[in-house]
């Protein structure tokens, strides 16, 4: 057979991470002798037995006309964002994948001028599961379907030996039981690794936080701070962690989600003043609904403001809003600062207790 896949967050958004439901069909497809080929548009999809579509982000656009075709089948969290889409069949689901699936076409944008360092996700890691489920069942998140976290895969059944890295799409690997022997597993590889969504600090321990520290780990280790009812849990999982380690630690923390309203944006800037005292920096994630915010400029600057380590460190939000005036013609207030403006002329009061907060007054905090 002729098989086509598509990757349709590629197709419309571009995005550094392949799509390892794909890599593992075209494996399972090679394997069996048939000709797979990852498409770069729609136009062709007639010309195959069976193509494959596949998308993670809800957003991204897809014509919808080509569902219709008989020999098309959709699939991933894009298509299904209440978690209830068709699964890969369990030979699929745990083939090694394919990881040459994607090097035509980067070898194709490398000619056109983009950096090979655009693709070091596709090249340089190994791509997987190790456990699999999330006992918390948040909102927001599309895995609410299981009530704990369970064994999903060893590493070698994804583990390319050439590839230089490892990385983890596993949704709470420290609320696993035997998370150590997970551990144990991706040591013996000798390899660098990451777990790529926010792991767990509320069920953080001092032994998952020694051997977390000790490890082999590739990056900045991220945690999640998705919501100030979790202060408590939160600050007690990072006095642990940081009593192990002094390497740098983020946290996501998602905003706009439960509300876009002044609450919402008086419990961002609270994380944001806890992470500071642990001398750990934040990643803001704003929830699609800050669009539709009264405060939705507001959202945009803290977040470039956060986002951005090396502002972050050396910044309040009201330098980072003031640093914009060197960059804009005389007599002209720039956006960030006339935002800031506005909001503390509205609402002095929760102005004057965050926006000249700075992450280097809290340098010797002896918080942990």
């Amino acid at each position: 057979m002729k098989i086509g896949l598509i990757d349709a967050d590629l197709l419309d958004n571009g995005t550094r991470h392949p799509n390892l439901a794909l890599m593992k069909l075209s494996g399972y497809y090679k394997n069996k002798g048939h000709e797979v080929t990852l498409l770069t548009d729609y136009s062709s999809i007639i010309g195959y037995d069976k193509v494959f579509v596949s998308k993670v982000f809800s957003f991204t656009k897809f014509p919808k006309e080509v569902k219709r075709f008989n020999n098309v089948k959709c699939g991933g969290s894009g298509f299904y964002p209440e978690g209830n889409g068709p699964k890969l069949a369990k030979t699929i689901e745990h083939h090694m994948p394919d990881y040459s699936l994607y090097e035509e076409f980067i070898q194709a944008e490398i000619r056109k001028g983009v950096k090979p360092s655009r693709f070091k996700d596709y090249r340089d890691f190994s791509i997987g599961f190790m456990t699999r489920g999330c006992f918390r069942k948040c909102e927001f998140c599309i895995n609410k379907k299981y009530d704990s976290v369970f064994r999903h895969a060893s590493v070698n059944e994804f583990l390319d030996p050439e590839r230089k890295y490892i990385y983890l799409w596993d949704d709470n690997v420290l609320g696993y039981a035997k998370w150590y022997e997970v551990f144990d597993e991706l040591r013996a590889t000798g390899k660098s690794f990451q777990f790529r969504q926010g792991l767990d600090i509320r069920v953080m321990t001092s032994d998952k936080a020694e051997v977390l520290a000790k490890s082999r780990y590739y990056g900045d280790y991220i945690f999640a701070f998705d919501d100030l009812a979790q202060k408590n849990e939160v600050i007690k999982g990072l006095r642990i962690w940081k009593k192990k380690t002094g390497k740098i630690t983020k946290l996501y923390l998602l905003c706009a989600f439960k509300s876009t309203d002044l609450k919402d944006i008086e419990e961002l800037f609270e994380r944001i003043q806890i992470l500071m005292r642990f001398q750990c920096l934040p990643y803001v994630m704003r929830y699609e609904n800050y669009k539709n915010s009264k405060f939705a400029r507001l959202y945009t600057h803290i977040a470039r403001w956060c986002n951005q380590p090396h502002i972050f460190k050396k910044m309040s939000f009201r330098e980072f809003c003031l640093a914009h005036m060197a960059y804009v013609e005389s007599g002209h207030v720039p956006a960030a600062l006339r935002t800031l403006n506005e909001f503390e002329e509205e609402y002095p009061e929760v102005a004057k207790r965050y926006v000249d907060l700075k992450y280097m007054h809290y340098k010797d905090s002896h918080e942990f």
